[in-house]
């Protein structure tokens, strides 16, 4: 999917093209409607860096009992446990 935002309104915004795509992925990220992983995508950055940015602005991670367990068996499959 392609997003047009028209120029004069890009342009009132101040904004580079990378900072456009940085804050949209935050807001969508904290208003839970991005992953973690699509969100750091959409903004350009692994998910480390991604992670402390959203620290810096007092953002926290979503990580709720579903994600723990994935990470469990994640780490069982991979011999970490």
């Amino acid at each position: 999917m392609t997003l047009t935002i028209p120029d004069d309104i890009f342009q009132s915004t101040g904004m580079t093209e990378a900072e456009m795509k940085l804050e949209i992925a935050v807001m969508l990220y904290k208003n839970d409607k991005l992953t973690l992983g699509n969100a750091s995508r959409l903004a350009d950055m692994n998910q480390l860096n991604f992670q402390q940015l959203l620290a810096s602005r007092n953002i926290c991670v979503h990580y709720d009992v579903e994600d723990f367990q994935e990470d469990i068996h994640t780490l069982q499959e991979l011999g970490r446990l």
